[in-house]
């Protein structure tokens, strides 16, 4: 497959809607009611934006999220309005080239800053930590688990929700509950559960174990809805089920292969991120490529 390179966008504008906010990957245009949401090759690794972009990464997390959100509207509501460039405001459509295939025109809601982890697996910077204290973001988990084993039963790990060149800080249950309150961190918790759960059992259909995964949430009219992306390769850990074997650390179709190439190189995680070699810039949009045709059902390109 030969990857070439997607639209970029540059303009700090679209159309006649200045840009609102600047993410770590989307750019946030404000409508007033709605949003505009353009998700951008841009890819960041440990909380810091990289110089390189991942050719077609918007298009796929777009596409993913879009399919995902579908899905999963039987579990919990969602911000999605249209993906459809046609039918988005006047204002936006002499710029309807760029916005095709990497934009949603969503409902504005109160997001809520917490971000939701659900690890069905222990892998990542939980098992880093599990080696060290038997423990994952502080929490006790049973003794002699090994490398990307499936854990007893899912578990939830909050984090606070970093703005760029920020990182996240894990936070325990009880610390969300006072943030937010405890009904809501509760009825959070278990839908969060029950999309890991429905996630799960397509992805394995397609020849895929999720490992892990992180939501955002938001509230309109004190309705509780997935915000943002959802089961996406920036957002979560997939492994080809056919390759799976607990105690090792699997391929992954998703950017850990980013950041395992970091990692390798001493990077101190710290910015300015260092340049991305071709090779890693080509494999990594291969594999977001291919976890979109094995999950959609269908090539993206």
């Amino acid at each position: 497959m030969k990857i070439g390179t997607a639209p970029k966008i540059t303009a700090g504008a679209i159309g006649i809607v200045a840009l609102a906010n600047r993410g770590k990957v989307r750019d946030l245009y404000d409508l007033g009611e709605q949003l505009l949401i353009i998700s951008t090759d841009r890819i960041s690794a440990f909380d810091v934006v990289l110089p390189n972009g991942i050719p077609y990464k918007g298009q796929i997390l777009t596409g993913l999220s879009e399919f995902w959100f579908d899905y999963t509207k039987s579990i919990v509501d969602n911000h999605i309005i249209t993906t459809d460039v046609s039918q988005y405001p006047d204002a936006l459509q002499t710029d309807a080239e760029v916005l095709e295939g990497r934009s949603m025109l969503v409902r504005k809601a109160n997001r809520i800053d917490i971000e939701c982890v659900v690890r069905g697996y222990i892998a990542g910077s939980a098992w880093s930590e599990y080696k060290q204290d038997g423990t994952v973001c502080g929490e006790k988990l049973p003794a002699g688990l090994v490398e990307s084993e499936r854990l007893p039963e899912l578990i939830f790990t909050p984090s606070t929700k970093a703005e760029q060149g920020e990182h996240d800080e894990n936070i325990s249950i009880a610390e969300m509950e006072e943030a937010i309150g405890k009904d809501l961190s509760e009825k959070i918790i278990q839908t969060s559960f029950a999309l890991f759960e429905a996630a799960s059992e397509h992805a394995e259909k397609a020849g895929i174990i999720l490992c892990d995964t992180k939501f955002e949430f938001g509230q309109i009219d004190g309705q509780l809805i997935l915000i943002d992306e959802v089961f996406t390769p920036d957002s979560s850990r997939f492994w080809p089920k056919d390759e799976y074997k607990p105690g090792s650390s699997p391929r992954s179709f998703d950017k850990q292969y980013v950041r395992d190439y970091l990692s390798d190189i001493g990077w101190n995680k710290e910015p300015p991120a260092p340049e991305l070699p071709a090779e890693v810039i080509r494999q990594t949009s291969e594999k977001y490529l291919e976890a979109y045709r094995l999950i959609v059902g269908r090539e993206l390109l």
